[in-house]
């Protein structure tokens, strides 16, 4: 039987529990393999080449280049533990018939749970109300509130509407919000099945109470809200922001904030994480930031680690995977498919 040889970083190994439990949950789909797990250090991209050019699988997260990409000889898969695909170079991998997973589906109720949380605590204010409450003026709090709406019968604006918008929207519509989506991938059928109205860009800006970013990291989106898209909303308007950093021309939301072309921000990712210290973002009253944390959770590390197993197992058994990012190579493959969606 053929050795398979599965590599993983060592910065993605070390970030979570796999070293210490001796790669326990991947090995619940690789057991019935007879493959060996390689971690292989990554401090350059010369170093992990050393060590993974002649691998049959790649999985973990990292940054994989056209350079790396290009020197793997028999590579079958390249499994990564996140939703985003920005760290790696899918053209070349897509060029070279090598699949790519990613794991869009194992966190939406934590990233959409996280989302309603940075919502309502912006649009409530819930961080100057504790900080009245712990500065012993509590006669100001009340007062303070009378300046805003109740929340029922705001307008919550979606900027791309995936898996975790959805999931947002399901939330939302509880609390009596008009939600209104901007995503030219999606057909208007799909959003009014969910109980949203379809709009352009422009109007989403200039209607919405609260808009929410949810575009995916990529050429495509980066930095797609910029100067004109902030001075389009509403000066008493929340920017929202759990998906991507890399979608938001950060300068021109700290201009939005500071001169008051918006009300506030609630942020989980920024341009650069972790921010300098001299980040304006880190100093403003109306901003609530919080590290890139939306999709953690007790059962982060293993579901993520155990879906990134089952995707190489899958493969190296001769199988398409479940959420291949570039399912064109799967055509052209000797991978059987097993399940009507696997690909899509």
């Amino acid at each position: 039987m053929e050795k398979f040889k599965i590599v993983t970083p060592k910065s993605s190994a070390e970030k979570s529990n796999a070293i210490n439990d001796n790669f326990k949950i991947e090995l619940e789909s690789f057991s019935k393999l007879n493959q060996e797990i390689v971690i292989a250090p990554d401090n350059s991209e010369d170093e992990f080449i050393s060590m993974a050019k002649d691998a049959d699988a790649i999985f973990g997260n990292g940054k994989f280049s056209a350079k790396i990409i290009n020197s793997l000889n028999k590579c079958q898969i390249i499994a990564l533990g996140s939703v985003g695909t920005d760290t790696m170079d899918v053209k070349a991998a897509t060029h070279k018939g090598i699949p790519v997973t990613n794991i869009p589906d194992t966190f939406i109720d934590e990233v959409a749970e996280h989302t309603l949380c940075l919502i309502l605590a912006a649009y409530r204010r819930i961080f100057k109300l504790d900080k009245m409450a712990k500065s012993n003026e509590w006669s100001k709090g009340r007062d303070f509130l009378y300046e805003f709406p109740r929340l029922r019968g705001q307008t919550l604006g979606l900027i791309s509407f995936g898996n975790v918008a959805r999931s947002v929207a399901k939330r939302a519509a509880p609390f009596g919000l008009n939600i209104i989506s901007f995503d030219p991938y999606v057909s208007e059928t799909v959003m009014i099945d969910h109980g949203v109205s379809p709009v352009s860009l422009e109007e989403l800006l200039t209607q919405s109470d609260i808009v929410s970013m949810h575009a995916p990291g990529g050429q495509q989106t980066e930095k797609m809200m910029t100067k004109t898209h902030f001075e389009s909303m509403k000066n008493t308007a929340l920017f929202v922001n759990n998906g991507r950093g890399s979608t938001v021309d950060e300068k021109y939301l700290i201009e939005a904030i500071e001169k008051n072309w918006i009300a506030g921000a609630a942020l989980d990712v920024l341009e650069k994480e972790p921010p300098n210290p001299d980040n304006p973002l880190l100093k403003l009253e109306n901003v609530i930031l919080t590290p890139h944390v939306a999709s953690a959770s007790s059962r982060f590390d293993p579901a993520r680690r155990r879906r990134m197993g089952v995707e190489v197992s899958l493969v190296l058994s001769g199988k398409w995977p479940t959420g291949c990012v570039n399912p064109e190579v799967l055509q052209n493959s000797n991978l059987k498919p097993w399940q009507p969606y696997s690909s899509k």
